[in-house]
Order: structure tokens, then C-alpha cells, then sequence
């Protein structure tokens, strides 16, 4: 299977401003072949693809020292990025959607470089019986890693990226073995929600931590010092990079909190049925046009603003992951009326909820907390899914 390791780098001063450098290096070049496609097109009707500008890399590296002393494959790496980008273009078009021409990258858009193939330009270095784990970079040297765990499988290819003040590297790694945890006979049915983050069908319940709601504190500062700032200052570019590292902190603590919790359900069950949510239709804004204005619109923007903070849409991408290193299976069901249909007689009505947290059923008065009702449906739906896929 194919894995991907993202470690912290540790470069020297000297490293930084050459990583900074490296960066820019392949923006510029992006920039140019794509300015040179648009030309093209608009003066003599022509298409440029990839291969054409790829057979120009000699010549520009040639001509040009400021990009002769960075990897030729990562520069090819760069065009392809352009080239994937013409193409979703063409395929929006074709498909009536919005195209979306592909942009000009600014200073604070481009924060990769991808080295195509360990051992072309790059090299990741295993570390020794005793010492650092290195990488090496063509034109950079090599970089100090903060491995934190062991990397298994062989590295395909290596990735720089800046968030912030701090660089990572990102390994993607082919033919990882999996990881798979003995059986437990233990199915569970998840129910996602607000109030608790998630709620199993055995009445287990994980609270929400509300990473944003804690640190909207120190994000409204960070926000007023910058909207008082002149645009185009030094100041203002310092007060923009303070509210950036609140809001990478609290995505560091969504991450950190979905890896947790998907480990534990991955550990302890062999089949997780959870609902299988649209997220961006549920956050959708609910403000209407101007001739037809929304109802509710600041409540509404508040439940958006706590759906998002839960980050439900992380964790089930880190969930699917792990369970599929695991042995494990994760089935999506549908969840109209899990929360409204009594998992006793199966009678389901808007009555059988009359708060948020109870559940009553009018038909045969069973009643238990909303939450785990849902997750029962869940799971006997995600069994019934599971009956059937055979068939």
C-alpha cells in the first residue's frame, strides 16, 4: 500500500534563505510556462503541452544560472503541476462546470517543491545506528529531520513544503506492508455530531474539544492587530503571519485529536458504520440573495462555524486510512432519520425526538438519548450494506 510521512526539517539559517530561494526558483518557472501557453493560445492559436516545454528546460537552464543550480526533475515536476492544472480546466469545460483557468502563483501561493524520484536530485538519508536523520536536496545539501518514526517502505518521492516560519519534507512511500490487528468480533455504529464529537451505539461518547472556540481569543486579537495594519506594510505581512499560525495551530490540534480517535475505533472494532455526511451542502450559507433573504441566518452561521470546527471531514479521511492499514472496514450509510426512527418497533417520526438529546418513541414509548439511537440505526443499516455487497 502506499503511505505518506510528513516530518519537520531542522535547516541552518543559511538552509532557509536557499529552501526560500529553491521556492521562488520554481515559481517563476511556473509562471513563465504558463504565460507562454496563454500566449500562444491568444497570438497564433497554438497548444503548448507539457512535453514542449520539457524539451525547454535545457536551454533555459542554459541561459538562466538562477535555475541551472536546482534539480531538473523537480523542474519537471513543476511543469506537470501546470499541466494537471490545464487539464481539470478542460475537464470542467467539458463537463458545463465552472473552469477555473489556471492562476498566475504570487509569493504566498506557491509553498511546495516535489522531487519526483529518490535518488534523482534528492536523497533520503535512513538514519544510522547513532546520528541524524538527513535528507539530501540538489543546491540546498543536506537537511536535519525531526523523524519521529520509523519510515517503512520505499520512498517514490520527496516533497519540501513551507507552512509558515517552519519547512517539512512529505515521503511518499510504495509498497508499505499493512499493519493488520486481529479480529475482535466487536461491530459499532457511529453517530458525528456537535454537542459530543461522536457517539457510539454502545453509549460511549467522545467530546467535542472546540479547537477554534478556544482560541478564538487569541484569534480576534490577532485579526484586530492585522485589520489595523496598513496594506502593503511590513507590519501588516507580520500581523497576517500571526493569524495564520493560529489557525495552523488549531488545524494541528484537529489532526492530532482525529488520529487519536480513529486508532482507538480502529483498535477496538472490526466494522465501523458511520454516516455518510455532506459536509459542504450542511455548512452551506444560509443567507439568500437580496430578493430572497435567508431565516435564521445568524444561528445558522454559528451551527456552520461548530460543524467545521469538529472537523468531521479529517477524521473520516484519517478513519478510512487506518482502517484500511488495519484489515479493518468502514461502511457509509445513508443518514436521513437515523435519529428519528426507534430502534425497537422502527417507527419513525419528527415526535420521537422532542429535544436535542432525547429520544421517545410515540408508538411504543421506548426512550433513550438521540445520539445512541442514531448510532444503533447506523450500524443495523451498515450490516444490512454489509449482507448485501456479496449478493
Amino acid at each position: 500500500m502506499r503511505r505518506a510521512y510528513k516530518f519537520l526539517l531542522r535547516p541552518t539559517v543559511k538552509q532557509v534563505q536557499t529552501l526560500g530561494e529553491c521556492l521562488e526558483a520554481h515559481r517563476l518557472l511556473y509562471n513563465a510556462a504558463l504565460q507562454e501557453r496563454r500566449e500562444a493560445w491568444q497570438r497564433a492559436g497554438v497548444t503548448i503541452r507539457y512535453g514542449d516545454q520539457s524539451a525547454q528546460l535545457k536551454d533555459i537552464r542554459r541561459a538562466d544560472p538562477g535555475q541551472a543550480c536546482w534539480s531538473f526533475s523537480s523542474q519537471q515536476a513543476t511543469l506537470r503541476r501546470l499541466n494537471l492544472a490545464f487539464d481539470g480546466f478542460f475537464r470542467r469545460v467539458k463537463a458545463g462546470q465552472t473552469p477555473g483557468y489556471p492562476r498566475f502563483k504570487g509569493r504566498g501561493w506557491w509553498d511546495t517543491v516535489v522531487w519526483p524520484k529518490d535518488g534523482d536530485g534528492c536523497r533520503w538519508d535512513p538514519p544510522p545506528d547513532s546520528g541524524l536523520t538527513r535528507v539530501y536536496l540538489q543546491g540546498v545539501g543536506h537537511v536535519r529531520v525531526h523523524a519521529h518514526r520509523r519510515v517503512e517502505g520505499r520512498v517514490k518521492t520527496i516533497s519540501v513544503k513551507r507552512e509558515g516560519t517552519c519547512w517539512y519534507v512529505i515521503l511518499s512511500c510504495g509498497d508499505v506492508p499493512a499493519q493488520t490487528l486481529p479480529p475482535v468480533n466487536s461491530p459499532v455504529g457511529v453517530d458525528m455530531g456537535v454537542a459530543a464529537f461522536l457517539t457510539t451505539n454502545h453509549g460511549v461518547q467522545v467530546p467535542n474539544p472546540r479547537y477554534l472556540a478556544a482560541s478564538a481569543d487569541r484569534l480576534t486579537q490577532a485579526q484586530q492587530a492585522l485589520a489595523r495594519c496598513e496594506r502593503g506594510s511590513r507590519r501588516r505581512g507580520k500581523a497576517r503571519s500571526r493569524v495564520a499560525a493560529v489557525h495552523r495551530r488549531v488545524a494541528r490540534q484537529r489532526l492530532d485529536h482525529a488520529h487519536k480517535t480513529a486508532r482507538w475505533l480502529v483498535t477496538h472494532h472490526d466494522l465501523i458504520c458511520h454516516e455518510k455526511l455532506r459536509i459542504t451542502n450542511m455548512t452551506r450559507s444560509a443567507a439568500g440573495t437580496v430578493d430572497a433573504p435567508g431565516v435564521n441566518v445568524a444561528a445558522k452561521s454559528g451551527l456552520n462555524r461548530s460543524i467545521l470546527d469538529a472537523g468531521w471531514g479529517v477524521f473520516l479521511r484519517v478513519l478510512a486510512s487506518k482502517a484500511e492499514s488495519a484489515g479493518r472496514m468502514v461502511i457509509a450509510v445513508n443518514p436521513a432519520n437515523t435519529s428519528r426512527t426507534c430502534p425497537h418497533c422502527g417507527h419513525c417520526a419528527r415526535e420521537n425526538r422532542p429535544t436535542q438529546a432525547d429520544f421517545t418513541c410515540v408508538a411504543c414509548g421506548y426512550h433513550g438519548h438521540a445520539d445512541v439511537v442514531a448510532a444503533s440505526n447506523v450500524l443495523r443499516a451498515g450490516l444490512a450494506l454489509q449482507t448485501a455487497q456479496p449478493a
